[in-house]
């Protein structure tokens, strides 16, 4: 009986906290707040109480997590709406490199190393401080850097050139089953595609697993492969 008890349970509280965190908005886990974090670690605290002890009464567990959900969301909406308790109770930007050169304050108040500065350049293909104008820790604890203008790569409009607007590719096979919708907006139909097919040494539609093609007639073409292990044909 308690085994039940436990999957009910699990099940009531899962859907419960899904559906309340589809509610309050989407983010990822790294670039969540402080507030978020630790109310993930309080519902984590009071769900694994209410699974591991069946004999605790789960009403008041469910209405626990409703209320920091809720909390959770109103302290979000007030950081939106008030700066100046935003920049309290939360981490914001900070200068760490500021016309390539270390800003000492603002790393102690982080509690960043030099190492940890270096290793987060590093992660961002930086591996030569005197390419760095400016680098920015984020309130996620990841690193912006903007680069000295000699170090910037070139752009279209550096080269004064306009190009054209890239729109997204559209879905012409998937595992086999042709999207005539989707063809008949490029303007094409079945047989430039099996023509298309035939030049990859492509018989059938049944042997592609995905194909697309963009506005500019650039195709992808992905075939069924059969499951390998991927080290017979790789050394790690």
């Amino acid at each position: 009986m308690d085994y039940l008890i436990i999957a009910l349970r699990i099940i009531s509280v899962m859907a419960l906290f899904l559906f309340l965190v589809l509610k309050t908005g989407r983010r990822k886990i790294a670039e969540l707040p402080v507030y978020d974090f630790l109310s993930i670690i309080v519902l984590g605290s009071v769900i694994g109480a209410d699974i591991a002890e069946p004999n605790i009464p789960h009403l008041p567990v469910l209405f626990a997590v409703v209320l920091i959900i809720a909390l959770q969301y109103l302290v979000s909406s007030l950081l939106i709406n008030n700066k100046k308790i935003a920049r309290k109770i939360t981490f914001g930007p900070t200068v760490i490199i500021q016309n390539g050169q270390f800003i000492k304050a603002n790393m102690k108040r982080l509690k960043y190393s030099i190492e940890t500065v270096l290793m987060l350049l590093r992660e961002k293909d930086i591996f030569d401080l005197n390419e760095v104008e400016y680098a920015i820790v984020e309130g996620s604890g990841s690193i912006s850097v903007l680069k000295k203008p000699q170090y910037l790569p070139l752009t279209p409009s550096d080269m004064k050139l306009k190009p054209g607007a890239k729109g997204l590719p559209l879905p012409l096979i998937i595992d086999g089953k042709v999207q005539d919708g989707n063809l008949q907006q490029l303007k094409r139909d079945r047989s430039w595609l099996a023509a298309e097919l035939a030049q990859a040494g492509i018989p059938d539609f049944n042997e592609v697993f995905y194909a697309d093609c963009t506005r500019e007639g650039r195709l992808y073409i992905s075939k069924i492969v059969q499951a390998q292990n991927f080290h017979d044909d790789f050394t790690l």
